[in-house]
């Protein structure tokens, strides 16, 4: 192979690639292997109606990262891709396609509908799953699942029979969350509250037999129409005289009776409440107290039924509420109305307003189910990172109510309920196959029922559900990480730990990462709707994968909100640069100096000493921090270890000593231990960019001419990640180099503040008292003459400063560098009187829209922001630019 690498990265070169290799050979898979320890994820399945977006980035990539570390350590990782049914937005997108062809889903039928389901999930379902391919994902894709695969599809109607006997599921009439988009129930979970601007509506309802009324108020006109009560409080004085009288409910003319219910406000309105049992659930609750009627008035899709005057049947809620006042205006029985903010249930994917239904659903008891799963998470089985969420988990676990889990939809796991059709019988049968008959009257004319499960109750049973057989279980479950967003935290995280519990007497997983919530730089969320997501497609395209991985988690602190914006990629890109260009050097230099790495640990000098104490310290801080889910901070010890440690300093120091170097022998214990270094760099990176790390790994590893017997299927992937050995950790290089880091920093500093050529080299004066700090500069003078670009040293305790001399300190020792003959005085003095005016005029500018009130109250935070940053960047120039002034001033 070929030992040089190209001029310049190009991850378009190299990722497809490598990943056609990774997964070509199998380096993906794992089977049961006792002689290792396994280690498994299992994805949080995409619906099979979704393609890639940022927060898939983010939460991919950490998966990624855990199992090739893991990988890496020894472990047998396992990572199960899927993806999920989805059957609401699924059942969508199928009867829009439909639509568009000119199909009515009810026409064509329930078994039709269903194959143009399955189409639909051949032609779309897997475009997300190639999407992660270019992300780079390890997944085990032989292990693909489905949340209806056949197997997994009965595992779901297992469930639903075992707990139905157990008592835990039941049907039965109450008020649920009624999505009249989709026309189905929905959880209390997938509904979304927005405030909104609405109003209250005072209405006079006649007492009968009266020409005295009450006074009601409401935001929701038209559910008068279904009124079957006036409720007061029994403690309220203005309204006790009135308890047991009757109403003549306007427009309907239907006599309801006024009734006496502690539920009641006071303070709320006038006092006085109408109660529409079937369009309310506190309603509904006044209902089981009072024999009053409940009385639906609404459709499935939210318009009016036969239950309301002629007038109203067929009209939208919306288009009745406007009627009704109008009707209300007309019979002078509208009080008033005032403008209203209240909190609207939304559906999260009908995108309308949901409605209070009285409804016949399946529900799931919680109550004795939970207790397993909060005890749990209590005795630190399963730990939350950040550790906060377990608190959230907590409140919604010890205060759940009974999970309505049947849904009106056609795709997804069909109920599997039968109901006889016999009228003399009736009889409901549960089990997972259908029944050939009736087994209490014999009768063959069964129905089953219409309903499908909600997408979470086949979804809860991912975490064992993906493993084929017991003997998978066994070894690959409970599962150890679970990485996922905290807004499904009740949709699913809970739930799996509750099903863990109930199916497999288990915890479904050890810990579980709760990612950051990706947002603009403006601190919104990403959305298709405001334009501000971008195609991560677009972005590997333009940066890589690699860039991409490292910049989302770069930006990702555990449990904050990231501020992404594309351009940040640059952080990744330019990274990515560096590591290449160290490469593209230690690799030229192979061509002259023969690597052999039995000398990595010979002829060392203080920066060798001191780059293999920051390897080692680096390795262990960057371990600890994966073990600790601190993947941000891995990311930045690892950036600030090749960035600056190795790539600013040490190959720097590196090509000073091979060129200063004639000893063939030195020269090629100094290469060897640098590639050596790199190529734990590389191992310590994969992780996180697994592309750029393969390609480099696979050039540096034929150098390795101890390795005889080279394996066929050679990758980075299976090498062994990098332990610490302390015995390299030494505190002492590291303070002492520091120092020589710090001279050489200051003397680059002084040069370029007062603009000496880098042609020309300068002369050094230090006046010091530090005997250790004496002995380094002259241990270690080449270093500094090469570095600093240094013709002469002079060192000591009684150095005087030199005339025309810049000024800068180190722990206690002054550095002099003199400027005669170096820049013509003068003009730089002028220049830097210049400079000044400039950067006065810049931050008047600046202070002047900071001290208007009017702009800091009107312009947006991101706007006022930028403009404090500018603030103290041009107060910081100008306090250096005045102190170089006063240097040249006093010689």
């Amino acid at each position: 192979m070929k030992r040089e690498l190209s001029k310049v990265y190009s991850p378009q070169e190299v990722e497809d690639k490598w990943y056609q290799y990774w997964e070509t050979n199998k380096l993906f898979h794992a089977e049961i292997d006792h002689s290792k320890k396994p280690y498994t994820i299992v994805i949080p399945p995409p619906n099979i109606t979704g393609s890639l977006t940022m927060g898939h980035v983010l939460n991919n990539t950490l998966q990624d990262i855990f199992i090739r570390w893991k990988k890496m350590e020894g472990y047998n990782a396992c990572w199960v891709p899927g993806t999920d049914h989805a059957s609401i937005a699924t059942e969508t997108k199928v009867t829009a396609s439909l639509r568009e062809q000119g199909i009515d889903k009810k026409k064509i039928g329930r078994e039709e509908f269903l194959k143009h389901c399955w189409q639909w999930k051949e032609t779309y379902g897997g475009i997300i799953l190639k999407q992660l391919r270019k992300l780079g994902v390890a997944c085990d894709w032989d292990r693909l699942r489905f949340t209806m695969d056949d197997d997994y599809y009965r595992l779901v109607l297992e469930a639903f029979v075992h707990l139905y006997k157990k008592g835990y599921i039941y049907r039965g009439l109450r008020m649920v969350n009624w999505d009249p988009a989709t026309q189905s129930a929905i959880s209390d979970e997938e509904v979304i509250y927005q405030e909104v601007n609405g109003k209250l509506w005072y209405f006079r309802y006649p007492l009968k037999d009266s020409s005295d009324y009450v006074v009601v108020a409401t935001t929701r006109p038209e559910t008068m129409l279904g009124d079957t009560a006036v409720a007061v409080n029994p403690d309220d004085n203005r309204y006790r005289h009135l308890i047991g009288k009757k109403i003549i409910l306007p427009i309907v003319d239907r006599e309801i009776p006024i009734i006496a219910d502690s539920y009641v406000d006071k303070e709320f309105g006038t006092g006085c409440v109408k109660v529409t049992p079937a369009h309310d659930p506190n309603d509904f609750e006044i209902s089981q107290r009072h024999p009053i009627d409940v009385i639906n008035i609404m459709n499935p899709d939210a318009t009016l039924n036969e239950n309301v005057p002629e007038e109203f049947r067929g009209l939208d809620r919306f288009v009745a509420r406007k009627k009704v006042v109008e009707k209300f205006e007309e019979l002078g029985l509208l009080e008033k109305v005032e403008d209203y903010k209240t909190n609207i249930g939304y559906s999260e994917r009908g995108k309308v307003p949901i409605e209070p239904y009285l409804s016949e659903q399946w529900f799931m008891k919680m109550d004795e189910l939970v207790k397993p799963a909060i005890k749990s998470v209590e005795e630190g089985k399963v730990k939350f990172h950040p550790e906060r969420w377990t608190k959230v988990y907590f409140h919604w676990m010890k205060n759940i109510k009974d999970w309505c889990i049947s849904r009106q939809l056609w795709w997804g796991h069909r109920i599997p309920v039968w109901y006889c059709q016999n009228e003399s019988c009736k009889e409901l049968i549960v089990q997972i196959d259908p029944p050939d008959k009736c087994p209490k009257c014999g009768s063959n004319n069964l129905k089953q029922d219409e309903d499908v499960l909600d997408t979470w109750a086949s979804s809860w049973l991912w975490a064992h559900g993906v493993f084929k057989t017991k003997e998978e279980l066994e070894y690959f479950y409970p599962t150890d990480t679970l990485v996922t967003g905290p807004d499904i935290i009740f949709f699913w995280v809970a739930r799996m730990i509750i099903a863990a519990h109930e199916f497999t007497n288990n915890i479904p997983f050890r810990d579980v990462y709760f990612t950051s919530i990706i947002r603009d730089e403006k601190g919104r969320k990403m959305s298709k709707s405001l334009g501000n997501s971008p195609d991560p497609l677009d972005v590997i395209e333009q940066y890589g994968a690699d860039a991409l991985r490292f910049t989302i988690i770069y930006l990702a602190p555990l449990g904050q909100d990231v501020l992404f914006s594309v351009d940040k990629c640059e952080i990744g890109r330019n990274f990515a640069n560096k590591i290449w260009n160290a490469g593209r050097f230690l690799l030229m230099n192979t061509e002259q100096i023969k690597v052999n790495y039995k000398l990595k640990y010979e002829f060392l000098d203080l920066t060798d000493k001191w780059i293999l104490s920051r390897l080692n310290s680096t390795i262990k801080n960057y371990t600890e921090a994966l073990k600790t889910f601190r993947i941000n901070d891995a990311s930045k010890i690892i950036y600030n270890f090749i960035w600056s440690d190795y790539c600013d300093w040490y190959v720097e120091l590196v090509k000073t000593r091979i060129n200063e170097e004639q000893d063939e022998t030195i020269k090629s214990a100094v290469l060897s231990r640098a590639i050596f270094i790199y190529e734990n760099i590389l191992k310590l990176l994969h992780p996180i960019m697994p592309f750029i790390t393969e390609e480099i790994f696979q050039i540096i590893y034929e150098l390795d001419s101890s390795a005889t017997e080279k394996s066929k299927i050679r990758t980075i992937m299976t090498e062994q990640f990098p332990i610490t050995d302390e015995k390299w950790i030494d505190e002492k290089s590291e303070k002492e180099l520091e120092l020589l880091q710090e001279l050489i920093s200051s003397i680059r500093n002084i040069r370029g503040e007062m603009n000496v050529p880098p042609s020309k080299k300068c002369n050094l004066h230090i006046k010091s008292e530090d005997r250790v700090f004496e002995d380094i500069v002259n241990a270690y003078s080449y270093y500094v003459e090469k570095l600093a670009r240094v013709e002469n040293i002079l060192i000591g305790k009684n150095i005087s400063r030199p005339k025309n001399s810049s000024v800068s300190v180190i722990k206690g020792s002054e550095i002099y560098i003199p400027l005669e003959g170096l820049i013509d005085i003068d003009i730089e003095r002028e220049r830097l009187k210049k400079e000044i005016e400039r950067l006065e005029k810049l931050l008047e500018g600046v202070n002047k829209k900071l001290s208007n009130e009017n702009f800091v109250s009107r312009a947006p935070s991101d706007v006022i922001q930028k403009e404090r940053e500018k603030q103290q960047n041009f107060s910081e120039a100008l306090n250096k630019v005045r102190n170089n002034l006063k240097m040249l001033e006093q010689n």
